[in-house]
């Protein structure tokens, strides 16, 4: 299959995402029930607040895109394998090419220590993966993240699947009925990354 950019953002402003599995093949998901953190409720503990406010990290946007997404491939402990292909990081960094698809980009000094990607579409922003090579990195890059889509107007942070690390930072779980709800709602907002 190929990812061109027309099928993928067609694909997210109807609600679904494409992932690799063994040997490479796409599948395509829209999740019921859907996981999203809403804008206005990132939980922010007083240890990450001191972390984010301290200095220790510098945090850019876009500068190493690939970059992010290989970290995101990597394997880890408990994740042997990923779900991010080669074809997927060739398909998102053209999306990145033509402003669709974003990195935060967590640095200490020059080293790239933690950061997430995600595409982003009118009011939507679909966040896709994330890592920490130092901890609680991506949590920095979430705050930042979130503060980034407040403030140009977005209206939903689709974050796909629940997991504990999500639900702790405030991600709830919403049907696919009301996420297609919040969905159409967001592709009618003007919104720039």
């Amino acid at each position: 299959m190929n990812l061109t950019p027309e099928l993928l953002l067609t694909a997210y402003s109807q609600g679904m995402f494409p992932m690799a599995h063994e040997g490479g093949h796409i599948y395509w998901y829209s999740p019921d029930p859907r996981a999203i953190l809403p804008l206005d409720r990132l939980h922010t503990s007083r240890s990450l607040f001191r972390l984010i406010h301290s200095g220790k990290y510098q945090v850019r946007f876009d500068t190493a895109f690939t970059a992010v997404v290989t970290a995101c491939a990597a394997p880890g402990p408990g994740r042997e394998t990923t779900w991010i292909s080669d074809e997927i990081i060739e398909a998102y960094t053209l999306i990145h090419s033509l402003g669709f698809a974003h990195s935060v980009e967590v640095w200490s000094d020059e080293e790239l220590v933690g950061g997430l990607y995600g595409v982003s579409l009118r009011g939507l922003f679909a966040g896709e993966s994330m890592f920490s090579i130092l901890p609680n990195t991506s949590k920095v890059a979430l705050y930042f993240l979130v503060r980034h889509l407040r403030t140009r107007g977005f209206t939903l942070l689709d974050v796909q699947y629940q997991t504990p690390h999500l639900l702790s930072l405030g991600a709830v779980e919403v049907s696919l009925a009301r996420y297609r709800d919040l969905l159409r709602q967001a592709m009618a907002v003007d919104a720039k990354f």
